[in-house]
């Protein structure tokens, strides 16, 4: 009796604690933003690869089109001034539809579950996903801006500009989609944020003309508009020339990504649509 005693004391567990992950869980955070990061590269022809195409055969088109040997904007030939434009759509595009879809296929399929249930607090998943989407905004910006410079001869102007917008274009639309995602409950209404509201501000923001050759009301109203600023303040940074307030456009991006951060953030607490 004695043996057995000794025997069960030795071999009796001790009782589980929690885990203290300090003021932050780094891990979680870092295994999110991994899984997220990994999900659009196992399909890497259709998250990079298509857009640098899609990308290209724009160009292709508004060059031929427009892109007359004597045709210049802002005293720059017209493909200069395009490409940076058209880099740009591309990003912010894909950072938009990174976390839209990765959120709204979660909630579809009902494995947001496996996200929720981790010690991950509501910050913590924010910043996984929003800079999953920025990640991949970039290396879309890279590839584009890589694929389209032997054809438009784009250079740097001012590489902490451009680096700052495409940041914040990037952020911006990353967290965009977090909201659209969220508020989704089915794909359709996902079609219609992208449809009606991120692909006309795009194509209206002076991708592929000069603001200042619009009348007065469609010059302001573009002036109220984040793509434009995104727009300006990157093609600013590759080639000097601007149709606005680089610094107000600066401004205003960094506010509007401080404003939709808080917001994400807020309803992520709240659980907003995320319960199975």
């Amino acid at each position: 009796m004695a043996e057995n005693s000794t025997t069960d004391t030795t071999f009796r567990h001790a009782p589980a604690t929690p885990r203290d992950y300090g003021r932050a869980n780094w891990m979680g955070l870092w295994t999110l933003y991994q899984k997220e990061v990994q999900r659009f590269i196992k399909v890497i022809t259709q998250t990079v690869l298509a857009p640098v195409v899609t990308t290209l055969l724009f160009f292709a088109v508004f060059a031929l089109a427009l892109g007359r040997s004597d045709r210049e904007i802002g005293g720059m030939p017209f493909v200069e001034f395009l490409a940076p434009g058209l880099i740009m759509m591309a990003t912010t595009q894909n950072a938009f539809a990174n976390t839209s879809s990765s959120i709204m296929i979660s909630k579809v399929q009902g494995n947001i579950i496996d996200v929720l249930m981790p010690p991950i607090s509501a910050g913590e998943f924010l910043f996984a996903y929003a800079m999953a989407g920025v990640t991949r905004g970039l290396v879309v910006a890279l590839a584009v801006g890589l694929a389209i410079t032997p054809f438009a001869g784009t250079t740097v102007h001012s590489w902490p500009a451009t680096l700052y917008f495409v940041f914040c274009g990037s952020l911006i639309l990353s967290l965009i989609g977090i909201l659209a995602g969220l508020w989704s409950e089915k794909f359709d209404h996902l079609a219609a944020v992208t449809n009606f509201i991120v692909t006309p501000l795009a194509f209206l923001s002076g991708t592929f003309y000069s603001v200042q050759q619009l009348p007065d009301f469609w010059h302001g109203a573009a002036l109220v508009n984040p793509f434009f600023f995104m727009i300006d303040g990157f093609r600013y940074g590759l080639t000097g020339h601007t149709d606005g307030n680089v610094i107000l456009g600066a401004v205003a991006l960094g506010a509007t990504g401080v404003a939709l951060w808080l917001f994400c953030y807020a309803l992520l607490r709240r659980g907003y649509r995320l319960q199975p």
